[in-house]
């Protein structure tokens, strides 16, 4: 039992530092694209590609990354500590809120590639490659009377290993896959075996696409050192997998807002927008609702539909319904809205400062379409599933009741 939670906790430091690393390539990217980082003179010797401290802790509370200065700095610490920057003389240790210069690892090729970040940057390669590929065995599959999203074959793997020339044999491939399992990239659907050349279904651990919010690392942080988190992990790491779709399980769909039993809710207060853009997700399928910095309410409230309505309603001719079109283009947060139910889906909270409020995204609306694709007899995770999976900007069909 001790060994099981030493391996479990490693396995939650591992997959927390490949959040940091991808967290801190978006932010140097970010910070390249806004002139940030560039060259710069100081005592008659000129550094390249660095960034002044207090200008960046300027520029993460103005873009509401950090919700002030002394968060910023911790924020900036954490990146610090696992080598994704450093000082440009690498004098201090500590990231400072001042007039000093420091610049990412990558930008100057002092980054240290270890095995755990070659193995990291191994599956991110693959992953892309994977998802891009038209005929990608990341598919959706049962298993013991479970429907995975993008989940693959062992075997169907190790296949495409050979295939594109990733392995030469299939115990290169099997060692490969081992190694991606081992450090985080990969896990059993039901996180209960190990990696075989079998039919056993497999997914990625990691979304490496979704946009991360740095505020994020700090509270991950805090779940990987937290001993008491591991009893709610195994929980987690069953059926209640944010990757799952339960069949007949109507009790799920009446979950998307709980943080923890129906019975006792937390009521949430103060923080940023919550996003469907977030790999974070609670078991039922999505993260508690924070709508404004000083708004305060529970997580779990009832749904806002005054009655039931069927997906025959809404097609029946002069229905009293509404059709619209909407184009809602997702920021660094998200798009600021949250779907619930189970044919037909609506919508049932939209933050009034995110790009689903902007663009006329309601609550009561009835999800029709998904980027062309029809999800009226879909349930919310998989609606859910291909918004966060899809591209950035999202055209939703809707019908609203007539007013």
């Amino acid at each position: 039992m001790e060994q099981t939670s030493s391996v479990r906790k490693r396995s939650m430091a591992r997959q927390y530092n490949a959040e940091v690393m991808i967290a801190g390539e978006q932010l140097r990217l970010r910070l390249h694209d806004g002139k940030l980082i560039k060259d710069r003179r100081y005592y008659f010797h000129t550094y390249p590609n660095c960034f002044v401290a207090h200008e960046l802790i300027e520029w993460l509370v103005s873009h509401k990354e950090a919700a002030d200065r002394e968060t910023a700095v911790r924020i900036m610490q954490h990146l610090v500590d696992h080598d994704i920057l450093h000082h440009v003389c690498d004098k201090r240790t500590e990231f400072k809120d001042a007039k000093l210069l420091y610049r990412f690892r990558k930008d100057d090729g002092t980054f240290p590639f270890n095995t755990e970040v070659k193995i990291f940057i191994r599956g991110q390669q693959l992953y892309e490659h994977l998802i891009a590929d038209k005929n990608s065995i990341l598919q959706v599959r049962e298993e013991q009377g479970f429907t995975y999203q993008r989940s693959f074959p062992g075997c169907q793997l190790i296949d495409w290993l050979i295939q594109n020339g990733e392995a030469d044999s299939r115990r290169q491939g099997l060692e490969l896959c081992r190694a991606l399992q081992e450090h985080g990239i990969i896990q059993h659907v039901a996180k209960k075996r190990d990696f075989f050349d079998s039919g056993l279904l497999y997914q990625f651990c990691i979304n490496f696409r979704r946009r991360r919010r740095l505020s994020e690392l700090l509270t991950e942080n805090e779940q990987v050192n937290d001993e008491t988190v591991m009893a709610s992990t195994q929980e987690d790491n069953s059926s209640e997998s944010p990757f799952l779709l339960r069949r007949n399980s109507s009790k799920e769909f009446n979950r998307a807002f709980s943080v923890g039993s129906n019975k006792d809710p937390k009521q949430v207060t103060g923080g940023h927008r919550g996003s469907l853009n977030s790999l974070q997700l609670h078991p039922a399928g999505f993260p508690p609702l924070q709508l404004s910095s000083n708004s305060a309410g529970w997580c779990n409230p009832k749904s806002v539909l005054k009655r039931k309505v069927t997906c025959e309603e809404l097609l029946a001719p002069g229905t009293p319904f509404i059709k619209k079109v909407l184009t809602v283009i997702g920021d660094a947060l998200g798009w600021g809205f949250v779907v619930r139910g189970m044919a037909p889906c609506y919508i049932q909270a939209v933050d009034p400062g995110s790009p689903a409020a902007a663009a006329g995204v309601k609550v009561r609306q009835f999800v029709c379409q998904v980027n062309g694709q029809c999800v009226l007899y879909l349930d919310y995770r998989t609606v859910t599933r291909l918004v966060m999976t899809g591209p950035r900007t999202v055209v939703l069909e809707v019908m609203e009741p007539m007013e």
